[in-house]
């Protein structure tokens, strides 16, 4: 969590500890806990209600963000089977393929990786990406061998470009902004009902208020770090180019 995320908490409950103070002021204790009963089981409802909300939304940006992670990993594998085969196709072809799946890899995290914070895609990795099919395509193979490694290449190669367009979908993949009104105004409704009951201990309301305030706040910072796969403290990272790039045979 941020400097920023928690001056945000500390904002909140000290709002919250201003305008609690002013309720426990203006409306006493024993006129509130005539109506504790009522607002007890209402509470309940909102809560479940909110609770169930906030679940969905939390497993859905999990869920996006586990899937872009797959999705990374499943286009590495297919810029590394390009590549392997390349080591196997006759020159000038083989390393003309080779030093294109380098240079995309390389492309990917260097270049396109920062651009995707920004809802941007790197066209140099994209016209690569064609570059790359084109040279599968144009392979004409002679022999059973070569037959099996085109139709290994250009599996590699739809594989790539599929997970490649499933991954910069998923660059935009967000809560709406519908859903961040749901969230927002349940958490205020949620927070507010603890503020009709009635109870002649202060400090304990005041702290039942507070912990849930900040419970509720502290979700939805959670749920905006994680709102973006590739941004935020659980953001997806390029790990599985890095994987592919080290430790390579030297280049032919």
């Amino acid at each position: 969590m941020s400097l920023m995320d928690i001056g945000t908490v500390l904002i909140v409950l000290a709002v919250l500890a201003v305008l609690l103070r002013l309720v426990q002021r203006w409306i006493p204790h024993h006129v509130r806990e005539a109506h504790n009963d009522v607002a007890g089981f209402i509470f309940a409802a909102v809560g479940v209600i909110y609770a169930v909300l906030l679940a969905f939304v939390v497993v859905t940006v999990w869920t996006n963000d586990d899937s872009a992670r797959k999705t990374t990993f499943e286009e590495a594998d297919a810029v590394a089977g390009i590549y392997w085969i390349s080591r196997e196709l006759p020159a000038p072809l083989g390393p003309q393929l080779e030093q294109q799946t380098l240079s995309y890899a390389r492309t990917v995290m260097n270049t396109e990786w920062p651009l995707m914070a920004k809802h941007e895609s790197s066209p140099q990795a994209t016209d690569l990406v064609y570059q790359m099919r084109s040279g599968v395509f144009s392979i004409n193979p002679t022999n059973a061998q070569q037959q099996v490694l085109y139709e290994h290449a250009v599996t590699h190669v739809e594989a790539l470009a599929s997970q490649r367009r499933a991954r910069l979908n998923e660059v935009d993949d967000e809560v709406p902004s519908l859903l961040w009104v749901a969230l927002i105004v349940g958490g205020v409704l949620t927070v507010g009902f603890t503020f009709l009951f009635g109870l002649p201990n202060t400090l304990a309301h005041s702290l039942m208020v507070l912990s849930l305030g900040g419970l509720v706040v502290i979700s939805l910072l959670l749920i905006k770090e994680m709102n973006f796969p590739f941004t935020g403290v659980t953001a997806v990272k390029p790990t599985a180019f890095e994987v592919f790039l080290q430790r390579l045979p030297p280049p032919r």
